[in-house]
């Protein structure tokens, strides 16, 4: 999350691939904020340039020397990312013979083009985005998925008194980018007729300003931001409709796990264990991350941290590990994509989800 006036909390960046031409993932942020960080030798000529990186606490000494890799963030340092750091910050990424460079992201920034060229080893991305990817010749792999819920959520005034977004869809403005496979659903699912759609902006300003006023949001960003500008968000998650994308999805390039799957296990095993550090106490991390984004206050990282867990921590990850996917979940996601036309032919499942085997 973010909070310059203009440009407001938790953007999801349009994917906009050189080498793989993807469609803009469902969770997008459309424009990155000011002070996202520095250049990176990661970065393609042209993308915006990701946050500075640290390096790694050093791996005890032992007879190999720590594998040097990086990992992109789609986003710039947030609490959806805290596992990650906490996997560096404890030594969980160490212990497992890493020592890893996260390199921060934002608004344009090709990951997948950037895992899939070998720029960098690993990755986030979402579960739709992997498939249009892989769809399209992008021969990458996703490994585990931290959140189970996707976040993205429609935000509007409690006043209005709304108990579904079937409800918000019947009157009033909504602010929402239409190119979206989730808004894209929403439209099949319920129409856009009775309801006046227009350019999400990344703000909160004009729903603040108009009680007959929705947008699309991420529960743990902008009804954050207009809470705490005095305004009243209710908001509903589009995965209670049955579009429901894993979000933040770790990923690797075949070629890295055909030749070392060892490698790749490894890291997901400090991921796992940085992810449960983040989950059992975020203030270290939070702090790490709060150096590299100085646009988010304290305050709003323990909040964004809080609202993220029950959308992380599930009785399914409590039951089978925290990043769990199934190929059913994935299996829906396709024949969504599919039906909506941003997919003409799924992927192999099987091939997909290869990796997690």
């Amino acid at each position: 999350m973010h909070s310059p006036d203009s440009r407001r909390l938790f953007l999801r960046r349009l994917a906009s691939l050189a080498a793989v031409p993807l469609l803009a993932p469902a969770c997008s942020r459309s424009q990155s904020p000011e002070g996202d960080g520095r250049a990176s030798s990661a970065s393609p000529q042209g993308s915006a340039p990701p946050a500075p990186s640290q390096s790694a606490p050093a791996a005890p000494a032992q007879n190999a020397p720590a594998a040097k890799v990086k990992l992109a963030l789609n986003w710039v340092p947030e609490p959806e990312f805290g596992g990650f750091y906490a996997a560096r910050e404890s030594g969980a990424f160490a212990k497992e013979g890493f020592d890893v460079e996260i390199l921060g992201g934002g608004a344009g920034v090709p990951v997948v083009q950037m895992v899939a060229g070998g720029q960098v080893d690993f990755g986030i991305s979402g579960a739709d985005e992997v498939l249009t990817a892989r769809a399209r010749g992008a021969d990458v792999l996703p490994l585990l998925a931290v959140f189970q819920t996707s976040p993205q959520a429609i935000m509007t005034h409690e006043s209005r008194g709304a108990k579904s977004i079937a409800d918000i869809l019947k009157s009033g403005t909504l602010a929402i980018e239409p190119g979206l496979p989730y808004a894209a659903y929403l439209k099949k699912k319920y129409g856009f007729n009775k309801v006046k759609v227009v350019p999400y902006d990344g703000g909160v300003a004009r729903f603040v300003a108009d009680k007959d006023f929705s947008q699309q949001c991420f529960i743990t960003a902008e009804p954050i931001a207009a809470k705490r500008k005095g305004s009243d968000p209710a908001t509903f998650l589009v995965a209670s409709e049955g579009f429901n994308p894993y979000v933040v999805v770790v990923i690797t390039r075949a070629a890295l796990w055909k030749e070392n799957p060892e490698r790749v296990r490894a890291f997901v095993r400090a991921t796992r264990e940085g992810w449960r550090t983040y989950l059992q106490d975020p203030t270290r991390s939070n702090e790490i991350m709060a150096k590299l984004n100085t646009s988010m206050d304290a305050e709003t990282f323990v909040a964004a941290a809080e609202a993220q867990r029950p959308l992380i921590e599930t009785p399914e990850t409590k039951e089978k590990g925290l990043g769990v996917m199934t190929s059913e979940r994935w299996e829906t996601l396709a024949k969504q994509l599919v039906d909506l036309g941003v997919l003409e032919k799924a992927p192999s499942i099987d091939e997909v989800l290869v990796a997690t085997r």
